[in-house]
Parts: structure tokens; sequence; C-alpha cells
């Protein structure tokens, strides 16, 4: 059973949110503050984290920010702020989805949905038939173990989000071809977004930084990605 945490200040939205996700089969643990998160995602197993922006006590932004120093939780934001600029400060601290309030449960369960099978794929093609494969580029490294879904950026395990994890893999998949933006963003996201172009880009970015020095990933002007490393057996 998964476990869903929600961290939402109003009484009426809260109790609708977990009454439905109960419902569905999904253990629940809610906070209507910032007060005690990190603690519990610290000592507690949670798979999926539903975070309002505006809090009595904080920002979510900020403590989406602090979890991702420790955590590679889930999060999708709800907000009642939803513009392109929000959109993207919330995918630059490590965000994988947004929900715009007043929103549909039925919507918010999609979304959920497709964000825990986006965490919990155990293997993609480009994993398909091995553990783990090598790419070399000048003298960096990376590894990814793809049942694991772990990433070793020369040696070093890098934590990443679950919506990091699909586009990173599916580039490697396609290694060397390019892929639009359009193409990520239905293979990552699993639905459309307004201004889906700044979020890959700023997906992209964020993959970036923690493959380190290398220019693993091309920017191909006018049309998308291509992901420059060469296969290694060392």
């Amino acid at each position: 059973m998964y476990t869903i945490a929600i961290v939402e200040d109003n009484e009426a939205i809260r109790e609708a949110v977990v009454s439905y996700l109960n419902l569905e089969d999904y253990s629940t643990v809610e906070f209507p503050g910032c007060t005690g998160v990190l603690e519990h995602l610290n000592s507690n197993d949670v798979d999926l984290l539903l975070l309002d922006v505006v809090l009595p006590d904080g920002n979510g932004f900020y403590l989406g920010k602090e979890i991702r120093k420790a955590s590679d939780v889930p999060i999708i934001f709800m907000t009642s702020k939803n513009t392109e600029s929000d959109r993207i400060m919330g995918f630059e601290i490590g965000g994988d989805d947004f929900v715009e309030k007043p929103f549909s449960i039925k919507e918010l369960m999609l979304r959920i949905n497709a964000l825990l099978r986006r965490a919990n794929r155990k293997l993609v093609s480009a994993g398909a038939g091995s553990l783990s494969r090598k790419w070399r580029l000048n003298n960096y490294r990376i590894e990814i173990d793809f049942p694991g879904h772990e990433l070793f950026v020369d040696n070093e395990n890098t934590r990443m989000t679950a919506t990091e994890w699909k586009i990173l893999t599916y580039l490697v998949s396609n290694e060397h071809v390019v892929v639009s933006r359009e193409q990520i963003l239905d293979h990552s996201l699993e639905y459309n977004f307004e201004g889906y172009d700044r979020i890959v880009d700023t997906h992209i970015k964020n993959i970036r930084a923690k493959l380190g020095k290398g220019e693993w990933i091309e920017t191909v002007r006018g049309y998308g990605y291509r992901f420059c490393g060469t296969p290694s057996t060392d």
C-alpha cells in the first residue's frame, strides 16, 4: 500500500483529498502546515507528497527545497497561483508536478497515479536485458543501475527525482538521437502541460547539474536535446 503525505492548511480540502485517497486504498498522513513534515519524512516511508505552496507557518517551495536536500520523494505542489513562473520555480527546486486550486479530485488522482508509475517503474527500454549501463565522455563517467533506479556520476551515487530519472533514461535510450521537447514531455509526464518547453528546459538544467562537468546533454536549437555519452565497458 502506498503512503501519501498531505501538507494542506485548508481542513476541507485536506479531508476531501484524504477521504478519496483512502477509498482508493492509499494510506495517508496529514499535516496542516510545515511543522513536523521533515521529521516525519526522515523517519517514515512516504511514497508521495502533496504539498501546498502557501502555508500558515511557512512556504511550500522552501519546504520542498529543504526536503530535496535529503529525499527524492515525489512532490506534487498544490497552488492557487499556477502561473508559469510558479511552476518553473517549483520544478527548479525538484518538484515533479503541479495541480491548480480549485482542482478536480479525479484529475489529482490521475496525476498521483502517473507520478507513482514513474517513480516505481523498475525497467525502461534502455535497460532491457541488463542490470546497468555505463557511458563515458572525455574523462567523465556515468553509470545507470536501471532496476535499482540509481545514477552514479564518476562513481558517486547521485540523487534524482522521479521525473528527472524518466527524462534521463529516455535520453540515454535514444543516445545520439535528437528528441524533441514534446517527446520528452509525453514520455516523462504522460500528459501535456502549458509552457512545456520551459518545463522541459528546467528539468534538463537540473539533470545537467547532477551529471557534473561533462557536456552529456546537447541542446539542438529549435528542436530538442541529444545525449552525447559513448557506451563503455570499463
